[in-house]
């Protein structure tokens, strides 16, 4: 999705508009056929390692159910992962700043019903979250779709002819893509490594974490949002000739980010049980849940920059150089989960201080390399 997004982009600053409609295509194309690829992967191999991995025989039957219902999701997400590439890459964020709320009140609102046993519904629990994201991600995509064909002028952008599938034009997506492909795998691999960390901790310290990492999605939602755009724009910028106005566009992003950011981390440090008591009602899990809250919004003020800058250089077409500075820093996450939380099991909200690591280390790592200018004259 962010291979074609970036390319996307280019041919928009441009001005060869067209083009954009047969590289959305292909992404589609592509993104279909991987997610078939990973629901079968996942089908045979995830309850193999989850128990062998947790002890607790409970938490891994309740993480494969979580599994396979998110699995069914993944058709929905990936094409709607090309949506978002299209509009970005072709700067109207108005969509998707739509879309985002669309489906941010449809997963609370499935989340309500399907978690808790709400409107006559059964608490499904764990299971419930999953099947509350996957029709979220449903809703999603079916608003892009009428959306695109009620709003978006088709034909200018390619998207209302029949294309001709093409392997070197795929190829020339992917040689972009593979390398956040891999980078985003990793990312969720250690975020994996992080929640089997903190299941040693305790199924409390667990569930505590899982009500956590549920609030995060409203900070990520906009942090996200703007990173996106910030790749979009400074592809658009380099496609115009306008390569060395990048890092202003960049530093202006941070600021506008900031905006909404910052509201909600004051909101949720200040009313921390109040947005907790939204996703359980267990007085224990609210009050322990509390200091990893505030630790989460401490880090995002080092991530919302560093997600931007992080995107800005892929970008910029090199994503290969942002997938190295991406492992490197998840060598550093890694470690602080393995020896510090794994080796010494302190207190659950010194666990979520891996957030803070990852972000500041990120931020540093971005920022040198887009003041040391190697990330000019990158064609694609």
């Amino acid at each position: 999705g962010i291979g074609s997004q970036i390319i996307i982009a280019r041919r928009n600053g441009e001005g060869n508009y067209r083009e954009t409609g047969n590289i959305f295509y292909h992404g589609v194309y592509f993104l279909l056929g991987l997610a078939v690829v990973i629901i079968a992967l996942s089908e045979l191999f995830s309850p193999w390692i989850l128990h062998r991995m947790v002890s607790s025989q409970e938490i891994a039957d309740a993480a494969m159910d979580y599994v396979r219902w998110r699995l069914v999701g993944f058709i929905f997400a990936f094409v709607t992962v090309m949506f978002r590439a299209f509009y970005v890459g072709t700067t109207q964020t108005k969509t998707l700043t739509l879309n985002s709320i669309v489906m941010v009140l449809a997963n609370v609102l499935f989340n309500w019903i399907l978690v808790f046993g709400n409107l006559g519904f059964p608490a499904l629990g764990i299971a419930g979250s999953a099947i509350g994201s996957t029709l979220a991600e449903l809703v999603s995509l079916i608003f892009f779709i009428v959306y695109t064909v009620r709003r978006t002028d088709c034909g200018k952008y390619g998207l209302d002819r029949k294309i001709n599938f093409s392997w070197g034009k795929l190829r020339g997506i992917l040689s972009i893509s593979v390398w956040t492909m891999i980078q985003n795998f990793l990312s969720v691999s250690t975020w994996f490594i992080f929640f089997l960390c903190v299941e040693h901790l305790g199924e409390r310290a667990l569930a505590e974490s899982n009500v956590v990492r549920s609030i995060s999605g409203f900070i990520w939602v906009f942090a996200s949002a703007f990173s996106s755009t910030c790749s979009s724009l400074v592809s658009n910028l380099i496609g115009e000739g306008h390569q060395d106005s990048a890092t202003r566009l960049i530093r202006r992003i941070i600021k506008l980010a900031y905006a909404p950011v910052f509201v909600l981390l004051v909101l949720f440090c200040v009313f921390p049980k109040t947005v907790i008591s939204i996703y359980t009602d267990i007085p224990g899990i609210i009050d322990g849940a509390v200091p990893s809250l505030r630790v989460l919004c401490a880090a995002y003020l080092f991530t919302t920059p560093a997600l931007i800058c992080f995107n800005a250089i892929s970008g910029t077409g090199n994503t290969r150089t942002a997938f190295g500075l991406e492992i490197l820093v998840l060598v550093i996450y890694t470690a602080f989960c393995i020896f510090i939380i794994n080796g010494l099991k302190p207190p659950v909200w010194v666990a979520w201080l891996t957030e803070v690591i990852y972000g500041a280390a990120m931020l540093t790592a971005c920022s040198l390399y887009l003041k040391s200018g190697r990330w000019k004259g990158k064609a694609i």
